[in-house]
């Protein structure tokens, strides 16, 4: 399975390019935007969304678009900011593009909102509706009292407009659990700058604040399954069962956790209930589980540089440092998993080629005025397809975390693998790694 679909352009009755991509073969055909936020690229970026994405699109024929105005379709002037009915006309353009007769809809927050408005005035286009931590209504009202009061969505327009507090004003209100996790706050800041502009992100913001869908809900017939997080504050228990008990027939489903966004924290629970209520059964795969090396790498400061250089001048230089990353993955026979971020994930069948192929990536993209920070652990790692999951992969995430500009930072798992190989360390200390139970040593590969 490819690891980035191409990216596609259909054109809209009144001209709009809306650009989508098409992932996968299976049977049924499943539009899916997690959120509103989009750029179709950057959300392959953050390994716990492309996983999503790869699973879902294990049983479908998996369908993204970027709303105008969004990612990489046409912008629009903010005083135009898309309503839900020409999102509606957005997504059937991509579906007669790619002649999908009918689809099922899976969608979160404000993406949720223009998915149930698609089912009831597209009955006949929709197979079926999955809504994951949305409300047909997220404003205060005195027959609404859990929705979000009127200071409090002035609140957050201002910091829309005043720079999205590097994206961690809403990582606070649907992935707080990510609030210590500097890789998925800059990666969402990321896809934010490259969604829209802070104009059309205050735009977007009243949008949601002025949509009220509690009359339309009767009218929808899919048949509809209802998610949220038990501990979502943004849009769980009470907006969820507020859909359920005014769709008919819809499924509920209370999934532990404090986030909204579906895809951190346990995603794979929450993919499972989708494929059982899309498919009528569960894909439960064995797992294999054997030792390697995990490496992760992220260039330092690439924010920075992106905004110093420009969308297209930072695109040629990082591509650049895609093909010196893969030639040293080559050279020392590491597997490429997948692109984190501004880096990679791979992994190794033995330490010392591991260290030595982080230090060669770290010295070959130096030579193209970058730096990158390095972070590697040994451990059992349980291989999903093409992907790989499990403890070990946390840890080596967590202690690439930990390293600063230029270094390669393992944890005390590793020296004692690569004893008698020349290799040298520095002792860092005990270290809290986020998530991971305990404290941990880490060393710097000296040299």
């Amino acid at each position: 399975m490819a690891d980035r679909p191409e990216t596609h352009y259909a054109k809209t009755a009144d001209g709009v390019h809306i650009a989508y991509q098409v992932l996968g073969t299976g049977p049924l055909d499943l539009v899916v935007n997690h959120t509103g936020v989009s750029h179709l690229d950057v959300e392959w970026e953050e390994p716990s969304l492309a996983h999503s994405l790869r699973r879902l699109a294990s049983f479908s024929r998996l369908i993204r678009l970027d709303w105008r105005g969004h990612g990489l379709s046409d912008p629009v002037s903010t005083k135009d900011w898309p309503r839900l009915e020409q999102r509606a006309e957005d997504t059937l353009a991509v579906l007669d593009a790619i002649g999908s007769k009918r689809a099922a809809l899976y969608g979160g927050v404000q993406s949720g909102q223009m998915m149930m408005f698609f089912a009831a005035t597209y009955p006949e286009r929709t197979s079926a509706l999955v809504l994951a931590g949305t409300s047909a209504r997220f404003a205060w009202a005195p027959d609404y009292p859990w929705g979000i009061p009127a200071e409090e969505q002035d609140a957050r327009a201002a910091w829309a407009e005043e720079g999205w507090e590097r994206g961690v004003g809403l990582v606070r209100h649907i992935a707080p659990s990510m609030l210590g996790d500097p890789d998925f706050g800059s990666w969402w800041y990321r896809l934010i700058r490259q969604s829209y502009g802070p104009g059309a992100s205050v735009a977007n913001t009243r949008l949601v604040f002025e949509t009220d869908l509690r009359s339309l809900l009767p009218t929808i017939q899919a048949p509809t399954l209802v998610m949220c997080r038990s501990g979502d504050e943004f849009g769980g228990p009470n907006h969820a069962r507020y859909l359920a008990e005014h769709i008919t027939g819809a499924r509920l489903v209370e999934l532990p956790g404090i986030d909204n966004l579906i895809y951190v924290g346990d995603g794979d629970a929450a993919i499972d209930e989708v494929e059982e209520f899309l498919t009528g059964t569960r894909h439960f795969s064995e797992t294999d589980r054997v030792l390697a090396t995990v490496l992760f790498t992220d260039i330092v400061a690439s924010t920075d540089r992106a905004a110093d250089l420009g969308d297209r001048g930072w695109r040629v230089l990082l591509d650049d440092h895609d093909r010196a990353t893969r030639r040293q993955l080559d050279r020392f026979r590491g597997r490429e998993v997948n692109t984190a971020g501004d880096g990679f994930i791979a992994t190794f069948d033995g330490p010392g080629r591991a260290i030595q192929c982080a230090c060669a990536i770290r010295d070959a993209v130096r030579a193209l005025g970058l730096e990158i920070r390095a972070g590697l652990h040994t451990g059992e790692i349980e291989l999903r397809g093409d992907d790989v999951a499990g403890m070990a992969v946390h840890i080596a995430a967590r202690v690439a975390s930990q390293a600063t500009g230029g270094e390669v930072l393992v944890s005390g798992a590793v020296p004692p693998l690569v004893v008698g190989s020349g290799l040298e360390f520095e002792d860092r200390g005990e270290h809290d790694l986020k998530g991971v139970p305990g404290t941990w040593r880490l060393y710097a590969v000296a040299g």
